[in-house]
């Protein structure tokens, strides 16, 4: 019989159908076959065959199931995620004869926790005569994974209390949801008491530690514990991976994996190729990513959904879009995340075209597009000639009914903003303000009035964003900063100050960061750096905007000093870091250390120059009179070199007094923009400069006759605005004389001829 019965799971290690599971049953007579029928299936992972012999076999009275076979059976609902066996099964071991089995209760406490059923799983957890470590273990894995984290740590603090001592499972879920609370105090205690206990070196803990301190932004500390480990194994590479890549530290995420494929321990899954295909695309290096691209079809996985998606998004970033085209259809069955991904990808890559077909591929494939569908295509009209388009997704939008999702709705708003129809962005946001409009609503409506200057309006809508909504969030104090800054508002960004510290939200990084940058830019250099000294973990954007500052207002030594403290720090440069640095070098007259640093930048830093960093060369070679070094840095430029570059030589020669490059100069802007009064005014002043007079009043006479004109200096002015009551006449006159001394001023100077 039991000959038999093995040579019958033979032949089904591939499949065992219901016809092979009936023979079965009438050929049993007692329960030793039966049980170890099921069980060998469950071994050869045939998890459905086996809930189906159980769904024939105990309706049979003479079928007695064991606790092996329970187990089994609950192993095999967990697999599958079947809640609907896993409480069938619940209820046949309750009605069986079975005493209280720990080892049962804790399979069941796993399954319902994977499950999602956290409060059945609790049920038969306090039910239990007796508890051990794995069944707290159960209990607080289930909570983390589905975003009971405070249930979670309080399930942990109430295991230790009761007697019992945390193991390297225990500290694997806690560690998890402490990684979700983002409680950075919490995740530095677990890992201290990691550390002290016996689990310190094993890698469930480890790699949740890695995992952990990706999520708080710390990849100092994620890669310390990396290094750690003795034998890392495919989570710890992949944990590592991910976290370089999405913290900015592209480069150092391509040199892991070549190190991991260089070992040759592990194959790379689907999510370590996600990884650097993003490095890839973050960086701009598409030959980087056609190599990865190559490893990625060795390994079988170009047709994997989720490595297919991030190379075509790596293939868009780069601006590759037929490639990236090419790589979706690879895809084997893509569903509606494959599909969001790729019209992302056109959407963010400039091809609103290429995103609008791809949506109506998306409709006729069976995938109904979501509001994530409609929200990426949205974004990729960000211009007026877009506009059309847009406004046909808004129709598509109003008719499926998805104008009533908030997020949506933002993101029409922004559409319209962007593209420069101010009327119905207004209107877009009276109408979800008649709803209830959310922060970023009121974000979105205060960035397009200051991307058109309209300091007023940015100002007055924050003040009633305050009385309507209440507490604002980070990211729209940094908005109004912003616009403090960029109107060089000081007073207002004082307020705005005020209003962070009220609400608590002065220590956040965001916030922080714009403050300094208010600062800077309003030329408040002194409270800029408090704040900066204020900041616990300043981030690249502190550090490059205090350089930046400090750079541009002429303290080029103090810049370059903040510049060493920065790398002093592991703090990684980025291009606006460089830009202050080399502003700064030329402002010193560091020619040496400027050129060196131009040369590193892409070579030690993975950072690409661009024309901004040339200029600053230009100009530090042609401030220190090396005009000829300054042409040679624009002859091995890798693009074009644009009219702006040459009016720092064509100046840099006025100074010098160098005639000749400031005439051949000044001939390469003029063929570009022929009616450049710069050009023009530059190389007349070089003339009279050598005293050619004749050249002069021939540059002068040309001008003339071509109607080029020196452009005005112009001012900007702050209006006062008095209300006409009595107690104000006396401020009234004042103000009207110091109006008056002003303008009689203005009038003495055009009557000297200044313009």
């Amino acid at each position: 019989m039991m000959r038999r019965l093995q040579s019958t799971l033979k032949c089904s290690c591939t499949h065992v159908n219901r016809s092979i599971v009936n023979a079965a049953s009438s050929s049993f007579k007692n329960e030793q076959p039966f049980n170890f029928y099921i069980c060998s299936l469950c071994n050869q992972k045939l998890f459905r065959d086996a809930l189906h012999a159980f769904d024939v076999f105990r309706k049979k009275a003479d079928c007695v199931i064991d606790p092996g076979t329970y187990i089994h059976l609950i192993y095999a609902c967990s697999s599958l995620r079947s809640v609907e066996y896993g409480r069938k099964i619940h209820n046949h071991l309750l009605r069986s004869n079975l005493l209280p089995y720990m080892i049962l209760e804790n399979h069941l406490i796993n399954m319902y926790g994977k499950c999602g059923l956290t409060g059945d799983a609790k049920e038969v957890f306090d039910s239990m005569w007796e508890r051990n470590v794995v069944s707290w273990n159960a209990m607080i894995a289930g909570y983390s994974q589905h975003g009971q984290d405070i249930e979670a740590i309080e399930s942990y603090i109430e295991m230790q209390r009761s007697g019992f001592m945390p193991n390297h499972f225990t500290f694997g879920g806690v560690i998890k949801a402490c990684s979700s609370l983002a409680e950075a105090g919490l995740g530095e205690q677990l890992h201290a008491k990691v550390v002290k206990s016996e689990f310190g070196s094993h890698l469930i803990a480890q790699n949740a530690l890695i995992a952990m301190y990706n999520k708080f932004g710390r990849i100092n500390e994620a890669w310390d514990v990396f290094s750690s480990i003795k034998i890392k194994d495919l989570i710890s590479w992949s944990s590592i991976i991910a976290g370089l890549s999405k913290l900015g530290y592209e480069i150092e995420a391509l040199s892991c994996f070549k190190e991991m494929l260089s070992l040759g321990t592990y194959h790379p899954n689907e999510f370590i190729f996600g990884s650097v295909f993003r490095a890839c695309g973050s960086l701009g290096r598409p030959e980087y990513g056609r190599q990865i691209h190559g490893v990625s079809v060795k390994y079988g996985f170009e047709t994997n959904a989720f490595a297919g998606c991030s190379l075509t998004d790596m293939y868009a970033r780069c601006g590759f879009l037929y490639s990236a085209k090419t790589s979706f259809k690879l895809i084997k069955h893509p569903d509606i995340v494959s599909w969001n991904a790729v019209l992302a990808a056109f959407a963010y890559g400039g091809d609103a075209n290429g995103a609008m077909l791809f949506f109506s591929q998306t409709r006729h494939s069976g995938s109904a597009p979501n509001d994530i569908t409609v929200r990426s295509l949205l974004c990729g009209f960000a211009d007026p000639s877009t506009l059309s388009q847009g406004k046909q997704v808004h129709c598509y939008i109003i008719k499926t009914g998805l104008v009533l999702d908030l997020p949506v709705c933002n993101t029409l708003l922004s559409m319209y903003a962007n593209c420069s129809e101010h009327m119905d962005a207004c209107k877009m946001f009276n109408d979800i303000r008649g709803s209830d409009a959310d922060l970023v609503s009121w974000t979105a409506i205060i960035t397009m009035f200051m991307h058109k200057h309209w300091a007023a309006e940015v100002f007055s809508l924050f003040r009633t964003m305050l009385l309507l909504h209440g507490r604002p969030d980070g990211v729209i104090l940094a908005n109004v900063l912003g616009a403090c800054g960029k109107f060089a508002t000081l007073e207002m960004g004082d307020q705005v100050n005020c209003c962070a510290v009220k609400y608590g939200l002065d220590s956040g990084i965001v916030v922080m960061n714009g403050l300094i940058d208010m600062y800077v830019k309003c030329g408040s250099l002194e409270r800029a750096g408090k704040v900066f000294d204020c900041m616990p973990n300043p981030n690249v954007v502190s550090w490059s905007s205090l350089i930046v500052g400090y750079a541009q207002f002429g303290l080029g030594q103090e810049a370059l000093n903040l510049f060493s403290q920065m790398k002093k720090q592991g703090i990684k440069p980025n291009q606006v870091t460089f830009l202050g640095v080399l502003i700064a070098c030329s402002h010193v007259g560091m020619v040496n250390e400027g050129i060196h640093l131009l040369k590193s930048m892409e070579h030690e830093h993975g950072v690409i120059p661009t024309r901004e960093h040339i200029s600053c060369v230009v100009d530090l070679l042609a401030r220190a009179g090396r005009i000829h070094d300054a042409e040679a840095v624009i002859d091995q430029l890798g693009f074009k070199p644009d009219v702006v570059i040459w009016k720092i030589v064509l100046a840099a020669c006025k100074n010098c007094g160098n005639v000749e490059v400031g005439r051949r100069v000044a001939e390469k802007i003029l063929r570009v923009d022929s009616s450049n009064s710069a050009a023009h005014v530059l190389l007349c002043n070089i003339h009279a400069s050598a005293g050619n007079w004749k050249d002069v009043a021939c540059l002068r006479a040309s001008m003339r006759e071509k109607g080029i004109k020196k452009l005005r200096g112009q001012s900007w002015i702050k209006l006062v605005m008095i209300p006409p009551s009595n107690r104000d006449q006396h401020l009234l006159k004042v103000f009207l004389v110091k109006v008056g001394k002003v303008l009689g001023r203005l009038r003495r100077i055009k009557a000297c001829g200044g313009g």
